[in-house]
């Protein structure tokens, strides 16, 4: 029998019978927080621009005992969203990771690469949420997690195109959150750090960049995915039923220090 602590914090934490959609989640970041959802009880609906791609983590999601639903959606095309989302059931959840970028100038950065990056992070974020959403409002209730960034708050060189997405990500964030407080809809967001993925490998393949910004972090580290499956726990479940439209830092004190 579960001691009254650990019932407690069960209670308070648990996605027993809800239904989450994780965008992104045939890697990385995307994956991590789609495996701890099903550990919290979540049911999963991932999407990725293929099917295929999702096959591991739709598996790890079943060894946690949870289903798992695939959905192939390129979310840079508004119409591909509508068309992925078809009769698909109500989701309790929905947590906005898919996104892209690619390092360059900003006197190079051209069109095409500036409409892959934005429409892909925000544009997409923002019309996914609005299609999840509806349902939400029409039910009451539901939550939201974005994924941010440090570029959210603060400039990056050679990444002008994605900081302004995720600065608009910062900004849809708030605005959805007033909006939808008073119709049982929370709208969050998390602000990674610096965490070690295949979007953001090319910076680790330099020691000397490592060596540099593990100094300017003062717990004097860089993320590990287990730092960001708890916030987006608390975020998504009924732990946080009093708190909409924040952003919350997770990357070791770096905001705080700078």
């Amino acid at each position: 029998m579960p001691t009254a602590p650990e019932a407690y914090l069960s209670q308070l934490f648990s996605l027993a019978g809800r239904r989450a959609l994780v965008t992104g989640a045939s890697r990385g970041i995307g994956r991590a927080l789609a495996v701890s959802l099903a550990r919290a009880g979540a049911d999963l609906v991932l999407t990725a621009r293929s099917t295929a791609s999702l096959a591991e983590t739709a598996a790890l999601v079943g060894a946690e005992g949870r289903r798992a639903e695939c959905l192939a959606c390129d979310q840079s095309d508004v119409g591909a969203i509508g068309a992925a989302l078809a009769g698909l059931a109500p989701v309790d959840i929905l947590v906005n990771n898919a996104g892209t970028e690619e390092v360059c100038p900003s006197t190079e950065v051209s069109e095409a690469l500036w409409d892959r990056i934005v429409d892909t992070n925000l544009k997409g974020a923002f019309f996914m949420t609005q299609a999840v959403a509806k349902p939400m409002l029409a039910r009451g209730h539901g939550a939201i997690v974005n994924l941010a960034s440090l570029t959210s708050f603060v400039g990056v060189p050679t990444a002008a195109p994605y900081g302004s997405s995720k600065s608009g990500i910062a900004g849809m964030t708030r605005a959805l959150a007033t909006e939808w407080a008073g119709q049982g809809v929370r709208v969050n967001a998390i602000a990674p750090g610096y965490f070690r993925t295949e979007l953001t490998e090319v910076f680790y393949q330099d020691p000397d960049w490592c060596a540099t910004m593990e100094t300017k972090i003062p717990m004097g580290r860089f993320g590990r995915m287990e730092d960001l499956e708890a916030a987006v726990l608390y975020l998504a479940s009924d732990a946080s039923r009093y708190v909409t439209g924040q952003i919350l830092g997770i990357d070791g004190g770096y905001l705080a220090s700078i």
